[in-house]
């Protein structure tokens, strides 16, 4: 029956990378390393049947870059082969990345295509070079000396070309500073789609660009696409589309008004970020074509324990501009002068960009004792420090439009098998970090709740009793990557969600209501 079947499929000329072991009735798949196949003896010979589906992925931040925006198409390559679907992943080809990490590359399954995109952009170009030697300097210098180098960048006449040029870049540079890479982009989509029968296309966004590109390459040929919101487009502002005018804003709206109209399925990250845009984008955003996949983790939950150590040891790993760190550097403050007893068994590591903010404040408040901070380190060294460190930091965004959105390192955080501080405001890191037991919330603006908390981080370190502090594991599992791609893979078919969006079941955010009046009168 087998060697029949395969005889039909031959003579008709259907190749064999397109087949399923069910559409021709053989029994079910088994797992080989990576991918899902079929074995079957016909003859002496083994059959393999290959994945049918493939969808190509358009990811302008993809490994070696090691940027938050790299993890969640990681995570969706990697697990998609298990469920029926082979990607091929279109990126950017950047002359300097941010945060260059080649050891990230160690997680791409090797049967993954990747079509590297340079973007044309003479500007960019420059840029980029610019970065790296900037970085170099900076990297070779003393905390103390690169922190005379970041000042020298705060002169006035410095900061006045600065913001000449960004707002230059405001005018020109729409709906991102990906504008260019759009027609290089999409041609390489259409050529990735025709070479391999991609049957989907699916895009990541930041940048906004990507959805251009998916929505060219759709109506060049004819298939579908779905957009992946990493962040609330038009709901709230990075610094380039802060300095836009109300009639580019505008626009962008009605841009993004098209694209929803246009895809497929749409998936964005919470209910309460969905109510948002349903309410301002209703007559092109369809309920039943809302998908609810937030950031999820990979991997089993550790379970290691940590040797007590001298100190308890609190790491935080990112940015941390636009997160709100200012508080609990006064709670430290205020903990050593009151309790220093208690203040000096803590030690906080912040490592990531920014740091220099940290530093200054440090050195200002007396805190050099207690806080340390290092520069980006490759994701290796990452997750060595996470398995040393007593507890992990949760920082929530400052204050702007949309803040109560931002943020995923929670999802990492939650694999850790650490306790998680949370010094937040009411967003949806608060939100979530209740729904998995967490106890060591604090309000970001209170130095008292932070103090508080603080204290009953160090008592349970002190009495050995951490284990007390950790997130709910099954309630974990929720976020897992596993379950992300299970609903990934009902959007790429096009098919009912598994988390789906249910209208009114949840308030907007509080930060946006005004500008939800005001585009709703203007509309």
């Amino acid at each position: 029956m087998v060697c029949r079947a395969l005889r039909h499929f031959i003579f008709h000329g259907v190749s064999f990378h397109r087949l399923t072991p069910v559409a021709i009735g053989l029994p079910p798949l088994t797992r080989l390393g990576n991918r899902l196949v079929s074995r079957y003896a016909c003859r002496g010979l083994v059959v393999l049947f290959s994945i049918v589906k493939s969808v190509v992925m358009i990811a302008h931040h993809f490994p070696p870059d090691a940027s938050a925006g790299s993890y969640r198409p990681l995570r969706f390559v990697r697990h998609l082969p298990d469920y029926g679907w082979q990607p091929i992943v279109v990126t950017e080809n950047p002359r300097n990345y941010d945060i260059f990490d080649p050891g990230l590359m160690d997680q791409v399954p090797k049967s993954i295509e990747i079509v590297r995109v340079r973007n044309p952009d003479p500007w960019k170009a420059i840029q980029e070079r610019r970065a790296g030697r900037f970085q170099q300097s900076i990297a070779s210098k003393s905390p103390e000396s690169a922190l005379r180098v970041y000042a020298a960048q705060e002169r006035p006449l410095r900061s006045l070309a600065r913001r000449t040029v960004r707002r230059f870049e405001a005018w020109f540079y729409r709906p991102d500073m990906a504008r260019l890479w759009i027609g290089a982009a999409t041609k390489a989509v259409v050529n990735a789609c025709r070479q391999n029968k991609a049957e989907v296309i699916w895009a990541t966004g930041s940048p906004w660009s990507s959805f251009i590109v998916a929505r060219n390459a759709s109506r060049h040929l004819g298939i579908p696409y779905v957009m992946d919101l990493r962040d609330s487009w038009t709901l709230s502002y990075d610094e380039l589309q802060t300095l836009q005018s109300e009639r580019s804003k505008a626009q962008d709206r009605k841009l993004l008004a098209s694209l929803f109209h246009g895809a497929q399925a749409v998936v964005l990250r919470y209910m309460a970020e969905a109510e948002t845009y349903w309410r301002v984008y209703a007559s092109s955003l369809e309920q039943k074509r809302v998908h609810l996949i937030p950031n999820g983790y990979e991997g089993p939950i550790a379970s290691a324990v940590v040797p007590r150590g001298d100190r308890c040891m609190v790491l935080y790993t990112g940015g941390v501009a636009p997160y709100i760190y200012e508080s609990l550097l006064d709670a430290l403050a205020l903990l050593k002068s009151s309790e220093p007893e208690v203040a000096r068994l803590l030690r906080f590591v912040f490592v990531g960009f920014q740091t220099e903010n940290i530093d200054k404040i440090t050195a200002r408040l007396n805190l050099n004792e207690i806080v340390e901070t290092s520069r980006p380190l490759p994701f290796s060294e990452i997750s060595k420090l996470q398995s040393q460190a007593h507890a992990l930091l949760l920082l929530g965004w400052k204050p702007m439009p949309g803040s109560e959105f931002g943020g995923s390192k929670i999802f990492g955080y939650m694999k850790s098998g650490r306790p998680i501080l949370g010094v937040l405001p009411q967003d949806e890191n608060t939100r979530i970090l209740r729904s998995v037991g967490v106890s060591t919330i604090a309000d970001a603006g209170s130095v008292t709740q932070i103090t508080k908390v603080l204290r009953l981080l160090v008592r349970a370190w002190s009495t050995d009793t951490l284990p007390s502090l950790l997130p709910n594991r099954s309630a974990c599992e929720m976020y897992s990557a596993e379950r992300q791609t299970k609903a990934l893979v009902r959007a790429l078919e096009g098919v009912e969600a598994l988390d789906p969006f249910i209208a009114g079941s949840s308030n907007p955010a509080k930060s946006l209501e005004s500008l939800m009046a005001q585009w709703t009168r203007t509309r």
